[in-house]
């Protein structure tokens, strides 16, 4: 079943015009014709299905009919990254999305050396990733920042999960357990490391709580997911400690 994440509202009996490109999808990729049924979400309103209801060269016109599902959302989690070279970042962005991150926020270390940013395409990835994966929220994804102003104005509610390499920290696992519900971050460094200075900030925030990804040297995209995975195989919706919805 197509799955297409749209803008518009949805109730029964709505009709939503496509943009081009999803219509093309639709009708030209997809080979969709009037009647056909597909499934729609924005975000808000949970996931209906619909129907098409006109295919012309104008582009093409869904009609709504009921609810599937109701609009719900994953775990209080996010993913804090320092930007990294394009192809990375995009592979870093997608897996988000499929692993269940609410928010990804980019951000610029003392030792970041990025591609420049295009936060409508990291948008696109993100909406192609739920539209494939069965979310009907869509992960926000948050323009660049310093590392120090994000920390300067750190959340004293939500847990850091601080990714750190060059040090004596627990593996990820083991620095997981038993530790408390509530909003989270999951933090990944640049590929040249944290500085000194970074680590010390990191280690002295009350909310951090340090991890190694083991023995292994890992490139940022590969970190990312290794620790997400982890995180929600312990604290997140694939193990016992679920977050409130």
């Amino acid at each position: 079943m197509i799955r297409l994440f749209v803008t518009h509202d949805l109730a029964p009996g709505a009709r939503l015009g496509l943009n081009p490109d999803q219509s093309r999808y639709v009708v030209a990729v997809m080979r969709r014709a009037a009647g056909d049924p597909l499934l729609v979400f924005n975000g808000r309103h949970g996931e209906w299905r619909a129907v098409v209801a006109e295919s012309g060269k104008r582009g093409a016109v869904l009609e709504v009919q009921d609810q599937t599902r109701p609009q719900a959302v994953g775990p209080d989690l996010d993913l804090i990254v320092a930007t990294v070279k394009r192809a990375r970042l995009e592979t870093i962005v997608e897996k988000a999305c499929e692993l269940g991150v609410r928010r990804v926020r980019l951000v610029i270390t003392e030792r970041t050396n990025p591609d420049p940013i295009r936060l409508p395409r990291l948008n696109a990835i993100a909406v192609e990733a739920a539209e494939q994966t069965g979310r009907i929220d869509l992960p926000e994804i948050d323009a660049p920042v310093r590392l120090a102003d994000l920390l300067d104005a750190w959340e004293p509610s939500r847990r850091l999960l601080f990714c750190d390499e060059a040090g004596d920290a627990p593996p990820a696992l083991q620095a997981l357990k038993d530790q408390p519900q509530g909003p989270w971050a999951v933090l990944i460094g640049p590929e040249g490391g944290f500085s000194p200075a970074e680590r010390a900030r990191l280690r002295g925030l009350d909310q951090a709580v340090a991890a190694t990804l083991g023995p292994r040297i890992l490139r940022a995209d590969t970190a990312a997911i290794s620790a997400l995975t982890l995180w929600q195989s312990v604290c997140g919706d694939w193990g016992d400690c679920v977050t409130p919805r």
